[in-house]
């Protein structure tokens, strides 16, 4: 009986609805011609345009070559160019000023391979800088935020089956300090930053694969982490988390992106606990990754997945992350392994873009017009 409840209260709570016209794609709308193997990207205005460009990390567990594409100011991406001139292992990118100078950096995360700065001279050239983290541990993704709130840009990494590393900037782009968080044998695939308590300091909410639990870990405001609260059934397997308040009570929540298992989203709540939850998407694909974004400018937060082996989805927010319009971006099962929203072509509509592994790399332009009741 309890299954049947279920299945009647997810069909209340989820709408499916194939929507492709929403979100325009097509043979011009690629990061160029090569399928490789692409694990993560970075978006920014790299060349001080105006414009969204886009950075790709290649390879994986292979060296592959991380290239940049350049935005014509129209969404198209005409001109490309190495980042480098050695082929890594790279699975995360992130684009950041670690130097202070007023432009884009770029970092990038390797897997058994040194992790390494690439700095900007303000027109879009890059010039390999210094090294950070681990030189041969098992990055699986970087994330950058200012930790130790001193005004430059730190880096953390999450190293799957080895200690994560939160990387300290001196302000020169040089990270010489090193500080562990999380168990040092977790299965860390992600980490979100962000105030979970309202203190005033940056928390850390990790994404374990492997069974284990997740967990978010409280800063003390001296970069300790001793405190740490369970999120999750503890055994779950996730790929990817974001944090916002979804559903807009002041406590901040935590969406999760699963694999082989529904994704739910997990409320925030005063007494600083997890339990309440709602499924927003409760197939049991290989959800790899996950963005959120207000992509019909209802005033609501949607979640974009990304599958592997699945085709993709938005789900479209409505009544506080209680009701869930599903729509599918693309009838093809790709490895997506990262997927973000940027206005590409200056229309003021947040597009998606894909980061696939082994197929093209992808984006779609946003054409959504919502439908206010």
């Amino acid at each position: 009986m309890k299954y049947i409840f279920l299945a009647i209260f997810l069909s209340c709570v989820l709408s499916v609805h194939s929507q492709e016209s929403s979100f325009f794609t097509n043979n011009r709308t690629i990061l160029g011609i090569h399928k490789e193997r692409t694990a993560s990207m970075g978006i920014g205005d790299v060349d001080n345009d105006g414009d969204m460009d886009i950075v790709l990390a290649n390879g994986r567990h292979w060296p592959g070559q991380n290239r940049i594409f350049i935005n014509n100011g129209r969404g198209i991406f005409t001109v490309s160019k190495n980042l480098g001139t050695e082929q890594e292992t790279s699975y995360s990118t992130e684009l950041a000023d670690f130097d202070g100078d007023g432009d884009l950096d770029i970092a990038v995360g390797n897997d058994m391979a040194p992790n390494f700065i690439f700095i900007n001279d303000g027109k879009g050239n890059f010039t390999k800088g210094a090294s950070f983290g681990d030189k041969y541990g098992h990055t699986r993704n970087i994330v950058v935020a200012d930790l130790d709130n001193d005004g430059d840009i730190d880096i953390l990494i999450t190293n799957r089956g080895s200690e994560n590393e939160i990387c300290l900037n001196n302000g020169k782009g040089i990270f010489t300090k090193v500080i562990g968080f999380g168990n040092k044998k977790d299965s860390t695939i992600d980490v979100e930053v962000a105030d979970m308590n309202a203190d005033g300091h940056l928390d850390l909410i990790l994404a374990n694969r492997d069974d284990q639990p997740n967990y978010v870990y409280l800063n003390d405001g001296n970069l300790n982490f001793t405190k740490k609260i369970a999120y999750g059934t503890g055994k779950d397997v996730t790929r990817s988390v974001a944090v916002t308040d979804i559903d807009k009570d002041g406590f901040m929540d935590i969406i999760t992106a699963n694999i082989g298992e529904p994704n739910v989203i997990y409320f925030g709540s005063k007494n600083e606990t997890y339990n309440r939850k709602i499924v927003f998407d409760n197939s049991n694909d290989k959800t790899y990754s996950l963005s959120i974004a207000d992509l019909n400018d209802d005033g609501e937060t949607d979640i974009i997945v990304g599958n592997v082996a699945a085709p993709n989805n938005v789900f479209i927010n409505s009544k506080k992350a209680t009701s869930w319009e599903k729509i599918q971006l693309k009838d093809a099962n790709f490895s997506t392994y990262d997927i973000l929203t940027s206005d590409l072509n200056g229309d003021k509509k947040l597009d998606i873009i894909e980061s696939n592994s082994d197929e093209l790399n992808l984006f779609y332009f946003n054409r959504f017009t919502p439908k206010f009741p």
